[in-house]
C-alpha cells in the first residue's frame, strides 16, 4: 500500500514557500506585499469595506490588519472613514493613486495564477481548487474534529 502524503506538512511547506515568493516579486514589482495587494484588490472590488470584513476576506486577524492598514494610510494608499459620522464605526477606501497600483499587480497575480495551474490538466485543477476551498472554508472544523493525540475515526 502506498504511503499517505504528509498533507499538513505540504500544505504549511507549499505556503511558507509560496508566500516568501510573492512577497518578494510583489514588492520587487510594485513596492507592496502580498497582504496590500490583497487589501488594494478587495477594496477595488467592493471599496468602503471594514477592517472586520477585509480580515476575515483575507484570514487574518483584525489586529493584524489594523497595523497594516496604518502604514498603508500613512503611504496614502487607503483612508478610514467613519460610518454616516458614527466615530464607532469606521471603514476603509481605496485612494486613487492605489489603484494604478492594482492596475499593475493584477497582471502579476494572474500571472502567477497560471504558473501554479500550468502543469495540471482541467480536472487536476478543478480538484486542487475544490480542495483548497474545503481548506479554507473547514480549517477550523477539521482540525477540531481530530481527537487529541490521535485521527478522528
Amino acid at each position: 500500500m502506498a504511503k499517505s502524503p504528509k498533507v499538513f506538512f505540504l500544505v504549511h511547506k507549499a505556503h511558507s514557500a509560496l508566500i516568501r515568493a510573492v512577497d518578494r516579486r510583489s514588492r520587487d514589482e510594485t513596492g507592496l506585499s502580498m497582504t496590500q495587494q490583497g487589501v488594494l484588490f478587495l477594496l477595488d472590488q467592493q471599496d468602503g469595506l471594514s477592517v472586520g470584513a477585509l480580515a476575515q476576506a483575507l484570514s487574518l486577524s483584525k489586529s493584524s490588519l489594523s497595523g497594516l492598514i496604518d502604514r498603508m494610510e500613512d503611504r496614502g494608499l487607503v483612508r478610514r472613514a467613519p460610518v454616516d459620522g458614527d466615530g464607532r464605526r469606521v471603514v476603509v477606501h481605496i485612494e486613487p493613486q492605489a489603484r494604478a497600483l492594482v492596475v499593475q499587480g493584477r497582471p502579476l497575480v494572474q500571472g502567477w495564477n497560471a504558473a501554479l495551474l500550468a502543469p495540471f490538466d482541467a480536472s487536476e485543477q478543478q480538484v486542487i481548487a475544490r480542495f483548497l476551498t474545503h481548506l479554507a472554508d473547514h480549517a477550523d472544523e477539521i482540525i477540531d474534529g481530530v481527537e487529541r493525540g490521535g485521527k478522528n475515526g
